[in-house]
């Protein structure tokens, strides 16, 4: 049964609600995804802290109308759905990347990061970042460790170490001499951390 156009523009309303929370976003596509399979990636997606959602193209590109992750979804083609979160990309990134690599069916189309449109290479290299996890477990080791080393594993593991350790500067956790480099070693690379989305909302239909 067709759907109103009363109905239509409730869901769209719904859908930019949700996705004015979101941050980062891979777009998906596939082919003969069983029930079970279907079943799996949602399951996938959710243990990473994400939503994921089949959509119409049209809704979702009016949907996303003045969110972050807008670019995205404008100009789609063919079967689509969307994995989103206002909490960790890479999380979501590492978890879609191995239901890729099990499941060929399912491909990606692109994504978006913090706002910025990323390619399916993009969303490869992403997945091999450290997790939010990991990054908790180094700076635990890193808090007592002379400024040098302090500054060198900073590099190594990246921006997303940068925001913990910014924090741990300011709350002056290190000592004075430590803090003075990694505050140079971070300034240019601090993010926000965001809260982590609630449970998924129904597909938008026609």
């Amino acid at each position: 049964m067709a759907v109103t156009k009363a109905k239509k523009a409730e869901q769209i309303d719904k859908l930019n609600a949700d996705l004015q929370k979101a941050n980062s976003m891979i777009v998906g596509t596939f082919s003969k995804l069983t029930v079970a399979k279907d079943f799996e990636l949602r399951k996938t997606v959710r243990a990473a802290g994400g939503r994921y959602r089949v959509v119409k193209n049209t809704l979702a590109e009016r949907a996303a109308e003045g969110t972050k992750v807008g670019e995205a979804l404008k100009g789609l083609k063919g079967v689509s759905s969307i994995a989103y979160t206002a909490g960790d990309p890479v999380a979501l990134a590492k978890a879609l990347s191995k239901y890729v690599d099990d499941n060929p069916e399912f491909s990606f189309k692109t994504g978006v990061l913090e706002g910025r449109l990323i390619s399916q290479k993009e969303i490869k290299a992403l997945a091999t970042m450290p997790s939010k996890e990991e990054i908790y477990s180094k700076l635990l080791f890193l808090i007592n460790a002379p400024a040098q080393r302090l500054v060198t594993a900073m590099n190594a593991v990246g921006r997303n170490l940068a925001v913990v350790v910014n924090q741990a500067v300011e709350k002056k956790k290190f000592k004075e001499t430590a803090g003075a480099g990694a505050t140079a070693a971070v300034n240019s690379q601090i993010t926000d951390d965001r809260a982590a989305p609630s449970e998924v909302n129904p597909q938008i239909t026609d």
